[in-house]
């Protein structure tokens, strides 16, 4: 694998493709009109390539697990342009399709091919997480869906512009299926302008650099990229790893499924073998074969941080997802909740390296997003949704103690502010602090997760939580403890005495919650996993955790 690209040029062009990126980011994060995107950064861009759709380069801000996936996506196009589908100059595809390139139905994804000399020279991408999608839920986050019909409208690649012009008929049909078309219409646009100067910006680097010297330069990163991974995994010991973590439930039945890694390093290659991973389930928790492709991705990048982030990385990896796992599922099966199943993947993966990398794996975060929505209607009668994520505590890890209250290690996204949704709802947090005694003891203790208690402050609403590890805790690692586990209460008022507030049966998941004004939900959010032995842990830092009230313990209670 030889480089021919001098390293000042290729570093030049490296940092000017991702300013492209970066930029096509923070474009969308600055016109969208839905939290989740404008604030949290549920959102990415990257550029792919032309002919197998792999990940070129992807956006510094959005989240890392749409990079993997949106390779499959934009395959999905070149497949149907492949089949018959005319591509022009000017064409954007847009789709949600989550067992084709996807992740789950509020991720739309639009397409555009950039045309140098009459040719396809890439695809540009952007993906973001609509506020509403159709389904049986405001927020589409449906913890009892059965399929997909469940958890909003599913919407092929189709084409939103041909040759520059709008299909005004698309955006129709999709506002007419979202509870709020507003925010639907402003997150569009946001993504169209979004790709629009990505197009400008892509053709004013060429124009300077020139098409074949791009192309060199995309080639070397991807070379380079594999040749690191290869260097990584072949520095490790030839062996099989076996772990399993568990997921609570699928939210219709109470019964654990399994993630199940059998990883082997047999010198400069991988095999990650998930055949004994549970069957596919009837509630929301399952996974399409990109999704856990795309957050192996992920969970290697956590551990090999170094590498380029681009298609070179999983080279030298061999999957092995059986059709009927919940990790490699095929419609009409219910993905919403992907979420929560990826981070477990990530967690296995981080147990699967504690021996053989423990200088480079972290504790298990709290691993779960907490999607929690309350809806109901403003007295003016218009329709109001607060759907939003929640943090926790990341893992101990080999420098120190880990992140009190992070947010999930599947992006760089941020927790929404509670000044922001309070602006924007009709709601009152009464509770946002650190939870105390939440992360697990190690050498390096986990992060702290986070309480979290909202009021009511119109008449009446409807509420559901989709979580997670309200029965597995996050594990730690090198002989690091666990973390604490995920607690939900809601239907009381302020004065209520403890017996008032009611839990979920299923611990992590519910829908059909009916709250009136002034009642409550409260989240006690899981902290991370712990790193090392808790007696190895200096006698100073167990001062400062009292003194701070992290913990409210000693070393010997």
């Amino acid at each position: 694998m030889g480089f021919n690209m001098d390293a000042v040029t290729l570093a030049i062009l490296k940092g000017r493709l991702e300013q492209i990126a970066d930029e096509m980011d923070a474009t969308l994060f600055r016109s969208a009109f839905n939290p989740i995107i404008a604030e949290a950064h549920d959102a990415s861009h990257g550029i792919y390539d032309a002919h197998t759709g792999e990940t070129l380069i992807q956006g510094k801000s959005g989240l890392p697990i749409f990079v993997g996936v949106m390779a499959f996506a934009v395959q999905a196009v070149i497949d149907k342009v492949s089949s018959g589908d005319d591509l022009k100059e000017g064409d954007v595809y847009i789709f949600n399709d989550p067992y084709d390139g996807g992740t789950h139905l509020s991720d739309f994804r639009l397409v555009k091919p950039i045309f140098r000399n009459g040719a396809v020279f890439c695809y540009i991408a952007s993906v973001g997480h609509w506020h509403d999608v159709g389904g049986n839920v405001p927020g589409n986050y449906n913890p009892e869906a059965t399929e997909s019909f469940q958890e909003g409208m599913l919407i092929p690649p189709v084409k939103l512009f041909t040759e520059g012009k709008l299909n005004q008929d698309i955006v129709n049909i999709l506002s007419a299926n979202s509870r709020l078309p507003n925010s639907l219409y402003g997150d569009l646009n946001g993504q169209i302008n979004a790709l629009d100067l990505g197009e400008e910006r892509l053709h004013s680097l060429l124009d300077e650099y020139t098409e074949e010297k791009i192309t060199s330069a995309l080639k070397e990163l991807r070379e380079r990229a594999e040749k690191m991974m290869r260097q990584h995994i072949g520095a490790l010991p030839n062996e099989t790893i076996s772990v399993e973590d568990y997921l609570d439930n699928d939210g219709v039945t109470d019964d654990p499924l399994t993630l199940a890694i059998d990883l082997t390093i047999k010198d400069d290659k991988m095999t990650i073998d998930f055949s004994r991973s549970s069957n596919a389930c009837a509630g929301p928790v399952n996974i399409s074969k990109s999704t856990t492709i795309a957050a192996t991705y992920v969970a290697l990048k956590h551990i090999f941080t170094d590498v380029p982030a681009n298609a070179g990385v999983l080279k030298p990896v061999e999957f092995i997802i059986p059709k009927d796992s919940f990790l490699n599922v095929r419609a009409p099966k219910p993905v919403g909740g992907y979420t929560e199943t990826i981070l477990r993947l990530i967690d296995v993966i981080f147990q699967a390296f504690q021996n053989s990398a423990s200088d480079r794996v972290n504790g298990c975060a709290y691993g779960t997003i907490n999607a929690l929505s309350l809806s109901g209607y403003r007295k003016n009668g218009s329709r109001w949704v607060m759907f939003s994520f929640f943090g926790g505590g990341h893992g101990g890890h080999p420098e120190g103690d880990g992140l009190n209250h992070g947010n999930a290690p599947i992006s760089t996204a941020t927790i929404p502010p509670l000044e922001i949704l309070e602006a924007a709802y009709p709601i009152q947090f009464t509770k946002w602090g650190l939870r105390p005694n939440s992360g697990g003891k190690g050498k390096h203790r986990g992060g702290l997760g986070a309480i979290y208690e909202i009021e009511l402050l119109e008449e009446e609403a409807n509420a559901f939580l989709f979580g997670e590890r309200g029965k597995f805790a996050p594990k730690g690692v090198i002989e690091g403890e666990e973390g604490a586990l995920n607690q939900f209460y809601y239907g009381y008022e302020a004065n209520d005495p403890p017996e008032k507030q009611l839990s979920p049966p299923l611990k992590s998941k519910i829908t059909g919650i009916s709250l009136k004004r002034g009642q409550r939900v409260r989240l006690e959010t899981p902290g991370g996993g712990g790193f090392g032995k808790s007696s190895e842990r200096p006698l100073e830092k167990l001062n400062y955790d009292l003194e701070q009230g992290y913990v409210t313990e000693t070393k010997d209670d």
